[in-house]
């Protein structure tokens, strides 16, 4: 038993070494948010000096007292970190909101920066126009940290702190294919997806700005179209700015973040936009997401919803595409539309996102998988005596990529059911627990009737809070990361 118990502690000293950097690295990102207040003059500058500091001198106390633990970080290891990063990055993130924030619960400012780091876009906040303006880019900026992943970003940077970083990318990225790399070293891997990711956010700022925001506005929204986190700087969302053209743009961006940036990559570095054609993932999501927009907005135009089927197109559309891609912004109040609409755009967000994008969800992949390996189950009895090979965009899959994707599956589909069970005997009414838990999964942000666009998670208890943020990072974990983890055979030998 002491040889166990010493063996644990030696595993998980490493793990606690990469998280001490993993926090003075993450104090950095309060420079924004302190330049911002300077800027601004909002007088919010030294409380996030402040929880700079902590971060930093905590960050620092973690490493020193295990700095002597430094090897490279097994498999088995990497999953607890990735766990342990979210969490403690979500626990350090609450310091400023509940320092600027009045009368802000732990519970709510957790679930915040959970919502945040996961770019699920919920909120427990109102008076979001009246928020400083340093405090409510501190909310995007984690979004769009969360976009690419703090550990994608960590695994440029950390190998020249002498930690490796391929076991934190394989269990951190989305998708069921993870060996597949752009370039021969993570790194340059890691760093190449960034150098996308941030070109993308600055055009969308850009675009933003000449389109009618004000600066603060276009950069806080681009930071969450990119990373396809929904928080907004206003209380009424896009609806704040009534512009089709804002709403265009927003459009645009939500659907580059929701296709895999390993084609973003491929596209900029070859110049073609062929790979677009050649990604089996573009190839659905597009499609199906111009189809169900028409069907929707027709289905609301003949019940006179609105006037003109374009009317019902625009709104259709910017509301379909930011759920569907677990984005989250709202242009409208879709709790008022007939329940069929926005349920199906709420279950869109289970399928919306590609595999390697910033989106939540099943992803697309894992649900072209499922269909042809149905497909492939039906054709297999009533020809037993053929073999079918499982091929996606001309490629075989392999029987365990098909394996691990039935077993996500099922995990992913029990964990819906057991935690709508568990908000229902909370009290909470089916389309609300349904939608909350959905939403919360799918990384996706508003659900609907009491969770819906026109209010937010602020109705809810603190249990039910905590059980949404469970949710989230559930989510955004890939449901097997954190399972894992909570194995009572993990903590074994």
């Amino acid at each position: 038993m002491h040889n166990n118990n010493s063996a644990a502690v030696r595993g998980i000293l490493p793990v606690a070494r990469v998280l001490g950097l993993l926090l003075m690295l993450f104090s950095l990102t309060y420079t924004l948010p302190i330049a911002c207040s300077l800027i601004t003059a909002d007088g919010e500058h030294w409380d996030f000096v402040a929880a700079m500091v902590i971060n930093l001198v905590l960050g620092g106390a973690l490493w020193f007292l295990t700095r002597h633990a430094k090897r490279d970080i097994k498999p088995r290891e990497g999953f607890l970190l990735v766990t342990l990063s979210w969490v403690l990055m979500g626990l350090s993130a609450t310091i400023p909101l509940m320092i600027t924030i009045d009368g802000l619960s732990f519970t709510d400012a957790m679930f915040e920066t959970i919502s945040g780091l996961t770019t699920t876009g919920s909120t427990t906040l109102t008076g979001l126009d009246r928020l400083p303006p340093s405090t409510n880019l501190w909310r995007h900026e984690l979004t769009w940290l969360g976009g690419m992943g703090i550990i994608v970003l960590a695994v440029a940077i950390l190998p020249l702190l002498g930690v490796g970083g391929m076991q934190l990318y394989k269990a951190e990225t989305p998708g069921p294919m993870k060996d597949d790399k752009l370039t021969p070293r993570i790194t340059q891997t890691a760093k190449s997806l960034w150098t996308i990711y941030i070109a993308l956010t600055a055009l969308c700022a850009i675009c933003f700005r000449f389109a009618g925001m004000n600066w603060l506005d276009a950069i806080c929204h681009a930071f969450a179209a990119l990373s396809l986190g929904g928080f907004s700087t206003h209380d009424a969302s896009f609806g704040y700015f009534d512009s089709p053209l804002i709403e265009g743009i927003a459009i645009f961006f939500m659907l580059l973040a929701t296709l895999n940036f390993a084609t973003h990559f491929l596209a900029w570095r070859h110049a073609r936009l062929r790979y677009y054609w050649e990604d089996a993932e573009a190839k659905a999501i597009l499609p199906l997401f111009l189809i169900v927009a028409l069907l929707l907005s027709a289905f609301l135009w003949l019940h006179g919803q609105y006037e003109s089927f374009w009317t019902s197109l625009r709104h259709v559309s910017f509301n379909l595409v930011s759920l569907a891609t677990s984005s989250g912004f709202a242009s409208v109040d879709y709790n008022t539309w007939p329940l069929f609409v926005p349920l199906v755009m709420l279950l869109m967000s289970c399928v919306g996102a590609s595999s390697g994008s910033t989106g939540g969800g099943m992803k697309m992949i894992r649900v072209l998988i499922l269909f042809k390996q149905s497909g492939r189950e039906m054709f297999s009895l009533m020809h037993p005596n053929s073999i079918a090979v499982l091929k996606i965009g001309g490629k075989v899959i392999p029987p365990k990529v098909v394996m691990s994707v039935l077993g996500y599956a099922h995990l992913y589909l029990m964990s819906v059911l057991v935690l709508t069970l568990i908000m229902l005997a909370t009290g909470l009414d089916l389309l609300t627990a349904f939608s909350a838990v959905v939403a919360s999964v799918n990384n996706a942000g508003p659900g609907l009737s009491l969770v819906g666009p026109a209010g937010n998670y602020g109705v809810l208890n603190d249990f039910q809070t905590w059980v949404c943020t469970f949710a989230m990072l559930l989510g955004r974990l890939e449901v097997f990361t954190l399972f894992v983890v909570l194995t009572p055979s993990f903590w074994k030998d």
